[in-house]
């Protein structure tokens, strides 16, 4: 295997793993605040390094606001909102059985 093949997969590799986690990150923030928390906990300790400490202080997730960004999920408002051009005037669509 070549040199430049073998940093192409590993550009790619990196790519599809940064993507992933961006995407479990939006899907389940709950989750990963849960994740970060005890990540940061855990390295926060005084019997740790000086720069696991400061990693530590940098996962710890941020608290939440009451903003509908946080994703906290606890007034239930957060929910899709319907697109502001819904007109009254709309049809919505019948399927009717196919005659011959």
């Amino acid at each position: 295997m070549s040199t430049s093949l073998l940093i192409q997969y590993m550009v790619i590799g990196l790519i599809v793993v940064v993507s992933a986690l961006y995407a479990f990150r939006k899907l389940a923030p709950l989750l990963t605040n849960r994740w970060l928390a005890s990540a940061s906990i855990h390295f926060s300790q005084p019997n740790h390094a000086a720069w696991l400490r400061a990693l530590g202080s940098r996962l710890q997730p941020k608290q939440a606001t009451g903003s509908c960004s946080d994703g906290c999920s606890t007034c239930a408002a957060c929910g899709p909102k319907p697109p502001a051009s819904a007109k009254s005037d709309t049809v919505p669509l019948e399927f009717r059985p196919y005659k011959r």
